[in-house]
């Protein structure tokens, strides 16, 4: 039985940012914007030819799917599209 733990932060700060992580996160954040592209709303069709993906590093590696016109807020609120795209990322 184990009685304690001690924790390498450093490794799983490495762990967190690695490829493989990022690999992982980019993965599921492609099949997110498939489904958010395939279910978006088209009045203009331009909501839906923005949305993207964001690429980040803060202490980990970050991956976003996020639009690109000044209305997707107003778009998210009505539909939820992004939203219900998450479960593609599973």
């Amino acid at each position: 039985m184990v009685r304690s733990v001690k924790m390498n932060y450093k490794g799983v700060g490495e762990v967190l940012k690695s490829a493989g992580v990022r690999a992982d996160l980019t993965s599921r954040a492609e099949r997110v914007l498939s489904a958010a592209k395939s279910s978006a709303p088209v009045k203009s069709g331009e909501y839906r030819d923005e949305l993207h993906i964001i690429q980040d590093t803060t202490d980990r590696a970050v991956v976003r799917v996020s639009g690109g016109t000044d209305h997707d807020w107003i778009v998210e609120a009505n539909t939820g599209n992004l939203a219900r795209a998450l479960d593609a990322g599973r």
